[in-house]
């Protein structure tokens, strides 16, 4: 009986939710990464892909590739979660178990589908597409074939807004002609080692000798891609335990001795980590910084946050907040940065630049907070600090912000300065709408929960009552 694994993915998920709750978005170029032009890119639109933009890629670097007519927008993630939530609860009124990866896809095997034919696999895929599009207004890619990595090439030639099925005979014909870097579990430096061998395509993988391959690759990860590159793919598809920390670490080739590149490598980490997170969908309340000695002793230092967040500048902050160098604890052969404390509810504070400070790293810290690990927030004694850069304007107001008004409803602020606030009003629901300028401290303005946007009262009305214990 023939076994078919769909693999859904929500098209360019983070930026069809604001083109979605926004409307004047739609067609547009936009760039999910804050109106700031700092860290990295965490979603773009396809128009914005036309130009080369991508995911994870520098922000100003995105924006100058895409040119004038970029719209950056600061990332909501409540909404992307409540839009995310409503998605995968369309698709459990269809299938019984879901593997989820990540905040916008999913592997799938329903039982309904053993021993169906391709046409069969394509119209259901094509009606579950159909029912999340109706349901929720955001376009999705399925891909489906004998196994995970049929199903994840098959979503991958679906995008966008499609649906891909690989015939069980018709899979190795498209698998084999693939770049080896395709393969699932095959990253930059296994394609590199298998480059240095002549092997540049998954058929040329599937050609070797299985012993030939695990002395190229081991006996734990060449086996295993070999497997996979010969068509045969028998990972069930089952519920994802969820991560209690995501982090990333890198071992250096040459010992790191000076603060400056102790520095260069806590922000590498950090960005790392963070773009992993940014997968992941949940903020981080704990952060926590390994350091490996030349000596191989190993440091852990944390600190904890009174609320989850996934901002970057927050988190770095953070982990500088943290780190020790090689002046006090000798040459560091490995330095790493882990989030925990993981959850779906992320708060936004007040005054968010207090937890964005970074200590500078030409002055000493207090020697009690130096030479201890807390498992608390708790600033430390510092001689001085700075602050990094606020998307938010000196009138307190920030472009893209959510909000209210109580005659023209709910808005987003499109921009700000000279004491002039412009917001444009529409949600969802609205179809493109009118922009009203305002004085920044216009009483009737107010900040607004981002959910509004979306327009699914009801739907958000039962969910919280669900979720209230």
């Amino acid at each position: 009986m023939q076994r078919w694994v769909l693999h859904i993915d929500m098209d360019a998920f983070y930026a069809s939710v604001e083109q979605l709750t926004r409307p004047t978005l739609r067609g547009r170029p936009v760039l999910v990464a804050g109106v700031s032009g700092r860290g990295v890119v965490a979603g773009a639109s396809y128009e914005a892909r036309k130009f080369g933009a991508r995911s994870a890629m520098p922000t100003q670097r995105a924006a100058r590739l895409v040119g004038y007519s970029a719209v950056l927008v600061s990332p909501r993630r409540s909404v992307y979660v409540a839009a995310s939530q409503r998605v995968f609860e369309l698709i459990a009124t269809k299938v019984d178990v879901v593997e989820q990866l990540s905040i916008d896809e999913a592997f799938m095997e329903p039982a309904e589908l053993v021993g169906a034919g391709p046409d069969e696999v394509r119209a259901w895929a094509d009606d579950l597409r159909r029912l999340i599009r109706e349901e929720t207004g955001l376009p999705s890619s399925i891909g489906a074939g004998a196994g995970k990595q049929f199903a994840k090439i098959g979503s991958g030639q679906a995008k966008p807004d499609g649906t891909w099925v690989i015939p069980q005979d018709r899979q190795l014909a498209m698998l084999h002609p693939l770049d080896v870097g395709e393969l699932w579990g095959v990253g930059p430096v296994t394609q590199q080692k298998l480059s240095q061998i002549g092997i540049e395509t998954i058929g040329d993988l599937a050609a070797m000798s299985e012993k030939e391959v695990t002395i190229s690759l081991g006996g734990t990860i060449g086996p295993m891609l070999w497997q996979l590159a010969r068509g045969i793919d028998d990972r069930p598809v089952a519920p994802r335990a969820e991560a209690k920390q995501i982090s990333a670490e890198y071992t250096y080739p040459r010992d790191l001795t000076t603060r400056a590149e102790v520095d260069a490598a806590i922000n590498r980490a950090v960005d790392a980590a963070h773009r992993r997170l940014l997968v992941d969908g949940r903020g981080s309340r704990t952060i926590s910084v390994k350091l490996k000695m030349a000596d191989f002793h190993t440091e852990s230092r944390s600190t904890t946050l009174s609320y989850a967040t996934d901002d970057i500048e927050t988190l770095r902050a953070a982990a500088f907040r943290l780190v020790r160098y090689p002046d006090s604890v000798g040459p560091i052969r490995l330095v790493g940065v882990g989030f925990s404390g993981l959850a779906e509810a992320r708060q936004d504070v007040l005054f968010p630049e207090l937890d964005r400070q970074i200590i500078t790293t030409n002055r000493a810290v207090d020697d009690d907070f130096e030479t201890g690990v807390s498992d608390h927030a708790g600033q430390p004694t510092v001689t001085e600090v700075v602050a990094s850069a606020e998307d938010r304007g000196p009138d307190g107001w920030r472009a893209t912000q959510d909000v209210e008004h109580p005659e023209y409803g709910h808005g987003w602020i499109q921009g700000t300065g000279h004491g002039i606030v412009s917001v444009r009003f529409e949600t969802r629901a609205t179809g493109p709408g009118k922009t009203r300028t305002f004085t920044v401290d216009d009483p009737d303005l107010t900040p607004a929960d981002p959910l509004r946007s979306l327009a699914w009262d009801d739907w958000l009305a039962r969910r919280d009552a669900t979720e209230d214990p």
